[in-house]
């Protein structure tokens, strides 16, 4: 069987940040460090911060005063952050610097007097904190078919962002009808889906005319990770998403002589390396083979936990 590791795979520079953010708050202050929703998307990361003595919370009220507090990648609202201040919890906030960017497109437009509309999955923690920055309400897009639903009044200026783990061409399509129905729509400066989510995708894209199966590496909870999945099948290849390598079905493979692998930009590599093991014990024999190029970026920690 021949195995193609696609590049680029796995952790992003937002979680990678994430993570150190948790590990380094630990280090500096021992545990518990409390941690608002799930760092990342990711069971097994999760569980290893938790056996180092990070405590994942719902919500702040269940942090004790005076405790330290980490923000989760996804980001969180201006209220959650006003509560913070309130209850004088010490913060480190692990938002992604690329939903950060976003946040500061609301401010911005609705500093225009703009009303803004969200395309995003309701329910999703970074939809949640950056409608949440808003103090009017934000519109929420999911699908194409919501745009002619949407009540707005005539006259209305509207601006729109976008979840940055979004299939960019699901997002391109509600764009297309927020633009037809609403012409003067505007948007961000700049495409909101994030680096990492658009370069996984391309290579995914790329990976389904080699192979016959495609492998995600990703929790179920992840938003990239399912992306990742749905592009692969939209291009007419066969996928599937496994955290570990157990889950890996032997009747997948009935057939198969070409399997892709990726993983979801919150998966740590020692996943997708416990997924070929998985692939060699069942195949007998295995020759894999990495395309495409490593992503190099990087986000600095906060001050106070740099050195």
């Amino acid at each position: 069987m021949e195995v193609i590791l696609t590049n680029p795979r796995g952790f992003c520079a937002g979680v990678e940040r994430a993570i150190a953010i948790v590990e380094r708050a630990l280090a500096k202050f021992g545990a518990p460090i409390y941690v608002r929703h799930e760092v990342v998307h990711n069971r097994f990361v999760c569980d290893d911060l938790r056996a180092k003595g990070a405590i994942f919370v719902d919500e702040l009220d269940e942090v004790p005063t005076g405790a330290t507090v980490i923000f989760s990648a996804h980001g969180v609202s201006m209220a959650v952050r006003e509560e913070a201040e309130r209850r004088g919890l010490r913060v480190f906030d692990a938002t992604c610097p690329l939903v950060t960017k976003v946040h500061l497109e609301v401010d911005r437009m609705s500093a225009q007097g703009r009303r803004i509309v969200m395309i995003g999955h309701k329910g999703h923690p970074e939809v949640e904190g950056t409608m949440g920055q808003e103090a009017e309400d934000m519109l929420l897009v999911e699908r194409r078919e919501d745009v002619a639903a949407l009540d707005v009044a005539a006259g209305d200026a509207l601006a729109y962002v976008t979840q940055t783990t979004l299939s960019i061409d699901d997002a391109s399509e509600i764009v297309a009808s927020l633009r037809k129905r609403f012409p003067g729509i505007v948007g961000p400066k700049k495409d909101d889906i994030c680096y990492a989510t658009q370069s996984r995708q391309d290579a995914v894209r790329k990976l389904a005319s080699q192979v016959e199966l495609i492998l995600v590496v990703g929790s179920p909870n992840s938003s990239n990770s399912n992306r990742l999945r749905e592009v692969a099948e939209s291009v007419g290849c066969r996928a599937h998403l496994l955290d570990r390598g157990d889950q890996l079905d032997p009747a997948w493979l009935d057939g198969v002589r070409s399997v892709g692998v990726t993983a979801g930009a919150s998966a740590p590599e020692v996943l997708v390396q416990e997924i070929i093991e998985r692939l060699a014990a069942l195949s007998g024999e295995t020759e894999i083979r990495m395309v495409g190029d490593v992503e190099n970026v990087y986000f600095p920690l906060p001050k106070e936990l740099q050195g």
